[in-house]
């Protein structure tokens, strides 16, 4: 049984306009209040598509991941309401549908954030690459040893209590921003848990893991992050 709280919804993208729409159309009207896709200096339609799908678009010109949700977030502030905010990627890979579940343990259980795990969930064959689910294994590893928290995804889908995501201060700017949440999260002691999630192949190819060189930083950037908060 939920009770009444006002989720935001905060999608980044770049250059994602033959995904956008079908993120922001499974997305559950009914549980969401404001749906935001943070535009992180797109240069095709993705813009334009995701206002016609009906969300709310700011831009971020200066190019990263944790720069685009940061957006997102400041837009939300703004806002003076916000109960909840989830993220999920604009690539499509993510189910949106399966959002209830995932603020279930939130708005039920008065836990203070979940993490929609690709790992415990199904995942389509090839939707994530080897480094990827190494990166994955290794971060969580760490961050069961260093910080005594028990994590089995980085994954993007993920909800959070308002209160608390003002509460860890959000910095990061690009590569690092998951695992700082995560991280922080695990150092104000806050109330964790993970819930099984889908995944399935991205529409397009990553920004990130679909390169070398995305790749190298993006594993750079978060075991620094994991150690640089210790």
């Amino acid at each position: 049984m939920f009770v009444a709280m006002n989720i935001y919804v905060v999608i980044p993208a770049y250059n994602e306009e033959d995904s956008i729409g079908k993120v922001v159309a499974d997305i559950p009207k009914d549980l969401v209040k404001e749906i935001v896709v943070a535009s992180n200096a797109s240069t095709d339609k993705t813009e334009e598509v995701a206002r016609k799908a009906g969300a709310t678009v700011v831009i971020e010109t200066e190019k990263g991941y944790g720069a685009a949700c940061l957006k997102g977030i400041g837009y939300v502030a703004d806002k003076g309401d916000a109960d909840i905010l989830v993220f999920l990627d604009g690539d499509y890979s993510d189910y949106p549908e399966q959002m209830p579940k995932l603020v279930a343990p939130i708005v039920n259980e008065g836990y203070d954030m979940v993490i929609g795990s690709r790992e415990l969930g199904n995942r389509e064959g090839g939707a994530m690459m080897p480094q990827q689910i190494f990166g994955n294994w290794l971060a969580t590893t760490l961050i069961r040893l260093l910080y005594n928290y028990k994590f089995t995804d980085l994954g993007p889908f993920r909800a959070i209590r308002w209160d608390k995501l003002v509460e860890i201060d959000m910095q990061d700017r690009n590569f690092g921003w998951t695992v700082e949440m995560q991280v922080k999260a695990a150092k104000k002691k806050l109330k964790c848990t993970e819930i099984a999630v889908d995944y399935r192949k991205r529409i397009g190819v990553s920004k990130v893991t679909g390169t070398i060189k995305g790749t190298i930083m993006a594993g750079y950037k978060i075991l620094w992050t994991i150690f640089k908060l210790l």
